[in-house]
């Protein structure tokens, strides 16, 4: 209707001529293009820079209601007498730094270390925001405020990007953080789920691995083994299968490569196999749940377990297989699905599967239930 319009008050001003009608839209025309052709790039780049700043103020509210309900849950479980805010916010600045990696030899163990003295840190500063916390409720905040502190990260990232961009008008910038934005929303949704799982200790996808091995324990007893874990001894198809996992209920993933080196060095490296237990990151398409199997060490993380557990086998030439639970990154770190949940048993008639082809009668077996335990016990 518009454009009906203005063609009628072109038609009364020049006569109704068709001519004249041809002559000012084609001079429009030449305007438009000659505007996009010296400006386009400036024009595309503004509604780039309009669409960050929308994800931008979606990302601040979402990190600032994970800050909220990490505030709230230490209020709520851990009856702090002074208000926890200030160090909350200090909390979720920390950071960690790499140890050096130009002469690479012993960094694995740098890292462990340093790895080490980071959770005993947040640990500590979490027992003093929450002093009525036991220590299954320590794990559980600790894991809220490390979701938190994720939300934290990527919003500052993100925000210095899109002033970056803006500040230098670079369209390779803002180019760039748009096209990864979709990506970056949807890593962060995943971590607002986490959010309300752990406050309220709830299992998760990422421990469907602690979930079979749970499942394998059930009604055997359990002793520790360093660091943050515990193995049971079963009888499995006619092997002893060490079962292990991270303790559990709180929110813990232990250290399966200490646990798993333990056991190894405690039979004397009389082990036939060791079967890992995992949540695996599905490629699009993939169905949620489907459980795959292969071969090597089923472990995420910085490395650190990986090389342990790699190295001890390595001395004793025990061959390593691996079961997995396909999901994303949104399930694995959200309450856990119904469909990760009932993959658990055809996880474990998949390692069932393994010993018989890949064992015989007799044999001792390691099978590592990887990831975190938060709601599942042992």
């Amino acid at each position: 209707m518009i454009i009906s319009a203005v063609l009628s008050v072109i038609t009364n001003q020049f006569g109704g001529t068709g001519d004249s009608i041809s002559q000012i839209l084609s001079i429009l025309f030449y305007v438009v293009f000659i505007v996009f052709l010296f400006y386009g790039q400036r024009i595309q780049m503004y509604v780039m820079i309009r669409e960050v700043e929308g994800s931008l103020y979606k990302l601040k509210y979402i990190k600032e209601e994970g800050r909220k309900i990490a505030i709230e849950t230490i209020k709520e479980i851990g009856k702090p007498k002074t208000d926890p805010s200030a160090r909350v916010d200090r909390y979720l600045e920390y950071f960690t730094i790499q140890p050096q990696s130009m002469d690479p030899a012993g960094i694995v163990y740098k890292l462990d270390h340093i790895l080490d003295v980071r959770d005993t840190r947040l640990k500590d500063e979490v027992k003093i925001m929450a002093p009525a916390s036991d220590e299954v409720q320590v794990n559980n905040l600790e894991n809220t405020l490390e979701a938190a502190m994720a939300l934290n990260f990527i919003y500052k990232v993100v925000r210095h990007f899109y002033i970056q961009g803006k500040k230098t008008l670079s369209l390779y910038i803002i180019m760039q953080l748009q096209m990864i934005l979709p990506l970056v929303m949807k890593e962060a949704k995943a971590y607002a789920s986490a959010l309300k799982a752990f406050a309220y200790g709830q299992p998760i996808g990422d421990g469907v691995g602690a979930l079979v091995a749970a499942k394998l324990l059930l009604g055997y007893e359990t002793r520790k083994v360093p660091k943050d874990c515990v193995v049971g001894t079963v009888s499995l198809e006619g092997r002893t299968a060490f079962i292990i996992k991270a303790e559990g209920p709180g929110g813990n993933v232990g250290k399966p490569g200490d646990a798993v080196k333990a056991v190894v060095e405690e039979n004397e490296g009389k082990i036939a196999s060791v079967i890992m237990i995992d949540a695996g990151l599905k490629l699009e398409g993939e169905i949620v749940g489907e459980v795959a199997e292969g071969i090597g060490a089923a472990i995420g993380g910085p490395g650190v377990d990986q090389y342990k557990i790699e190295e001890a086998l390595l001395e004793y030439h025990i061959p390593i297989y691996a079961v997995i639970v396909k999901e994303d990154i949104g399930d694995a770190v959200s309450p856990m699905r119904k469909e990760i949940s009932d993959s658990a048993d055809k996880a474990i008639e998949r390692v069932r599967n393994v010993i018989l082809e890949r064992t015989k009668e007799g044999d001792k077996v390691i099978i590592a239930g990887v990831g975190n335990s938060i709601g599942i016990g042992q």
